[in-house]
């Protein structure tokens, strides 16, 4: 590092970022987490113009996702882990950027930003030119499985095999990692997002019942699993009845949930054991005492925990604090970025 960029270090802070389909995380070196909010913008329809002066990002935003007027757009835009629309992901990173950056003027901050194992070099180059016009001096991808396991606390350099599982909101990501490498890996465009759909999609075949994302995921977090659950919880929900048009109230429960998560928990369940297949005799041994390890939002879904298990016979535990994994990994390589610059692919400098 020359004396130049020690002096830009001295004014600016380097950030980690998970930028996820469902939530973007912001993490500092040292002082953790700093931010998490919803990847959603509000913009004025048909244009890429950001309502409230720019401002209508994460939370602000959220709160508007299918209760806007016909003048508003509200835009998600992340799709399965990767950008869909550039110009508005960048309005996005740019604001959160702003608001943990703050006060240090014209200083532009380094970035380590995890994506998904799965994505092209296209995609790749979306996200690295899109944090460069958001304001970044220098930016690093790192592969979303091995910023989870550096954030989940695991031995990623040493030569032992570790496991790590993280579902977020748009990818599951599953890799086996040894020596500061992923051995296996395997990232499915089945997380959260899609439980959500296939609680909506449910919900209307069963009942004409249309309910929008928000809601979903509600009933998701409240009584979503992935076993039968001893006791029967139950949910009052509300939504649009297709037939009438009207509002209309409805009772669900787990067990309908369940049946309705079905599909998509057996696709998460396929990918670990497709890794587990290709992993090497020698680091597959470890993973009998090591087990898996699991990150991300969404691994907190009731029962899954004790549904991989099962599945594979392999211990399986919760990451401390699973959501923020991503993002405390991504910070913890800024303490040693000069010297983990070969495990981080080097995006573009300014």
């Amino acid at each position: 590092m020359g004396w130049y960029d020690r002096f830009l270090g001295m004014f600016s802070v380097d950030l980690g970022i998970d930028l996820g389909t469902a939530n973007t995380l912001v993490a500092v070196q040292g002082k953790g987490v700093v931010l998490s909010e919803p990847s959603v913008v509000a913009v004025k329809k048909g244009t890429k113009i950001v309502l409230m002066e720019g401002n209508a990002v994460g939370d602000q935003a959220k709160l508007m996702l299918g209760k806007s007027p016909g003048n508003i757009e509200v835009i998600r835009p992340m799709k399965d882990g990767v950008i869909a629309d550039l110009e508005i992901t960048e309005q996005m990173l740019r604001y959160f950027i702003r608001k943990v950056n703050g006060k240090r003027g014209p200083f532009r901050p380094r970035l380590v930003i995890a994506v998904p194992s799965g994505i092209n070099e296209v995609e790749k180059g979306a996200v690295t030119n899109s944090a460069m016009n958001a304001g970044a001096r220098e930016v690093f991808l790192i592969a979303e499985p091995m910023a989870a396991a550096i954030g989940a606390g695991l031995p990623v350099a040493d030569a032992v095999g570790s496991m790590i599982v993280d579902i977020g909101g748009g990818t599951t990501e599953v890799a086996v990692i040894s020596l500061a490498g992923i051995v296996a890996s395997e990232s499915v465009r089945t997380a959260g997002d899609e439980l959500d759909r296939s609680i909506i999609k449910y919900l209307k075949a069963q009942y004409n019942v249309v309910v929008g994302e928000n809601t979903a995921e509600q009933v998701k977090f409240q009584i979503g699993c992935a076993i039968p659950l001893p006791e029967e919880l139950r949910m009052t929900i509300r939504g649009r009845d297709l037939r009438t048009g009207m509002p209309r109230s409805i009772e669900v429960n787990s067990t309908e949930i369940l049946e309705a998560l079905r599909p998509q928990v057996q696709s998460i369940l396929n990918s670990i054991k497709m890794v587990l297949e290709r992993t090497q005799p020698e680091l597959a041994a470890d993973l009998i005492e090591r087990g898996i390890c699991m990150a991300g939002g969404t691994s907190q879904l009731r029962g899954l925990v004790e549904l991989i298990a099962q599945e594979t016979g392999l211990p399986v535990r919760l990451a401390h604090d699973p959501l923020t994994c991503v993002a405390r990994g991504c910070a913890a390589l800024l303490e040693n970025l000069d010297a983990l610059k070969q495990i981080l692919e080097i995006g573009t400098e300014a």
